[in-house]
Parts: structure tokens; sequence; C-alpha cells
């Protein structure tokens, strides 16, 4: 990986489900502490800073050795506003004082079981592609999903699968909603790190943990203590 790159971490204030989600203790310590702390890990960083409209959420992340150069807009705080427009918010803002970078990472704050060594792979796998995603597979083939209709009945998605093996399907992967590298003239051109040349990155079930909810929560506070116990997390 060359040139100049970015860790990006979005991190407002508003947060509906979880109140203050991004700052809320995990295990010891606000969750925001572990994004920072992968990305200061990984080592591949020129610069690591968080995007927040919140002056506590700010004072935590400069403790945490991250940067907070500049607030977040009025537009790009709100529950309307999308990852790509707070990147691209950022890096405007960036260029606007002289900074350029070549590659950048956009980290979710609520990432606890995120490494420093998936970072940096991640970061090297844009020697050959564009942007990085990292994904995991469906633990149940989604082809085999069920709908319950406006009566009541249960119906299949798609019939046409309803008598096919499950490992003579195609497997199908989400996104882990952690963490999104990009080449930075790739993202500037598409307006999106949804790129044409977008590679994988494999994440197991166990490293993945979706934090919408205060059920979320515990669970992820669960499997953390699990792959802590077993040292596992690399």
């Amino acid at each position: 990986m060359k040139g100049k790159s970015l860790a990006i971490i979005t991190a407002r204030g508003g947060s509906k489900r979880i109140p203050r989600k991004n700052i809320k203790n995990f295990c010891g310590k606000p969750i925001l502490c572990y994004s920072i702390e992968a990305a200061k890990q990984s080592a591949v960083f020129d610069e690591i800073m968080v995007s927040t409209d919140d002056k506590e959420i700010a004072e935590i992340a400069k403790s945490a050795g991250a940067s907070v150069p500049f607030f977040r807009s009025k537009e790009t705080a709100g529950d309307y506003a999308s990852t790509d427009d707070v990147i691209m918010e950022v890096l405007k803002a960036y260029k606007e004082t002289g900074q350029e970078f070549d590659t950048f990472c956009c980290i979710y704050p609520t990432a606890p079981f995120l490494s420093g060594t998936r970072l940096k792979s991640a970061m090297e796998l844009l020697d050959t592609a564009d942007s990085v995603m990292p994904v995991v597979p469906f633990s149940y083939p989604p082809q085999r999903g069920l709908i319950i209709t406006q009566n009541g009945w249960i119906e299949r998605q798609f019939p046409e699968y309803a008598t096919a093996r499950s490992q003579d399907l195609q497997k199908i992967y989400h996104d882990c909603g952690q963490f999104y590298a990009c080449r930075t003239k790739a993202f500037l051109k598409a307006g999106t790190t949804d790129v044409e040349n977008l590679l994988p990155l494999v994440l197991s079930e166990l490293e993945v943990q979706d934090i919408d909810t205060p059920e979320d929560w515990e669970l992820a506070e669960i499997k953390y203590n699990l792959l802590k116990n077993r040292e596992v997390m690399q």
C-alpha cells in the first residue's frame, strides 16, 4: 500500500434505539475506543480522525489518541445522512486545509471485534482493488427464506429452491457493518465506496455482531468476552 492513508471513524451524537451508543461502556470502556485502538494497532494510517457533532464524543476520541480537526455539519449529523455523505464532507474539509489522502478507511464506532490485523489486510488489498468490504456468509441460505403474508400465512420467498439442498445453493454474504476501505480517487468519481472493483474480506460469524438494539448489545458483550477468553481475536 502506497501513499497517504486516512482513518475516518464516524461517531455522531444522536442515537435513538441505544442512547449515547457510540460512547456507551462496552466491557470496560467506551465502545468508540475499540475502533480507535484497532486503527492505531494497524499502523497503516497517517491520520486517525473521528467525525462527530458531539463535544463529549470529541473529548473521548482525543483522549484515546484520535484527532477531531473539525465538527460534523448539521446536514451530515442528521438521521438521513449516509456514510458516503460523511466521507465526502471529511475529504473535502481536509482538502481545504491542503491535505489529501490516496486511500481511506471509514470505520464504524460500534465495531469492538475489529482488529488492527484486519484493517491492515483490508488496506493492503487496495493494491489490487478500488475498494474493500468485510463480509460474512449468511448462516442460513436466503434462498430458502420464508415470508408471512398479509393474511398471516407462511409462503416461500423463492419456491423454486424449496427442495434444493443447502450445500448446492450459491453462498450469499452480507456486509459486516464494520468498515469500508477505498481509494480516494475511486470514491470521488463514484460518490460511494460501493465501486465496481470491490474486493471482499471474509470474516467469521464470531467476529461480527450488529449492535442496533439493547439485545444486540448484550449479545455483543457475551461474544466479545468469549473471544477474549479463547484468545482467538486476531
